[in-house]
């Protein structure tokens, strides 16, 4: 006989909220339930159209919800934040609902997906996210957002030539990374700066970071990262 190890409703959602805790967010319990809930829609979705290899509620749970919830403390004040590259919803959908004084906009140029994210806002009611099936380079020239992140999408230099103009001025372009990407900050254009911080996500023993990218002075030349 096969027995179910999957995580029941409670355990999930208690788990969610000592994890996210750790990070410095705090959720409540209905921002606890719409994730619980997002998670089932995408399990849902996902029999059907590839959305993730990640099914289970334990994967969901930690390389999800909670590595996307691990940039959360480097949004410093930004209001508008676009997530580039977003796939399944991540990690747009996890930080919109932690973060419901800020807006966020979501694009993918994969029509299935993105399809799927804007109904998932339309469901769950998150009224500070929005969808768009777009790449950034085509987005319309005005568009300019505070924190412009991204993960797992590409090296750093091609991410940069791809959405620096989505960075508002003295916004910032937050890079979610596995390894510490070294060869890449050394190969970033001159007037970027990056700044690299090691993320801690509960129950995750691989390693993560985040690359902060802000706009400085050409005529400083080129920097190079510097590790928090």
């Amino acid at each position: 006989m096969t027995v179910s190890t999957e995580l029941d409703e409670s355990t999930w959602k208690r788990r969610l909220g000592e994890g996210a805790a750790q990070l410095g967010v705090q959720l409540d319990a209905a921002q606890g339930d719409l994730l619980w809930r997002f998670s089932h829609l995408l399990r849902e979705r996902n029999a059907h159209i590839n959305l993730t290899s990640i099914v289970s509620l334990e994967g969901i749970l930690t390389l999800h919800m909670l590595d996307s919830l691990s940039v959360a403390s480097h949004l410093g004040d930004a209001r508008k934040v676009i997530d580039v590259g977003t796939g399944g919803g991540f990690p747009g959908i996890p930080l919109a609902v932690a973060c419901p004084e800020r807006q966020f906009t979501l694009i993918d140029g994969t029509q299935k997906k993105i399809r799927f994210v804007s109904e998932a806002i339309e469901a769950l009611g998150i009224g500070n996210a929005t969808a768009l099936a777009a790449r950034a380079e085509n987005l319309p020239k005005q568009d300019r957002f505070e924190a412009v992140v991204v993960r797992a999408v590409g090296t750093l230099p091609d991410v940069l030539h791809n959405v620096s103009r989505l960075v508002a001025p003295g916004g910032r372009l937050l890079a979610m990374k596995g390894r510490m990407p070294a060869d890449e900050i050394t190969a970033l254009p001159r007037g970027w700066h990056a700044a690299v911080s090691r993320l801690q996500v509960p129950g995750l023993d691989a390693e993560r970071h985040v690359v902060s990218l802000t706009r400085v002075n050409e005529s400083l030349g080129t920097r190079t990262g510097r590790k928090e």
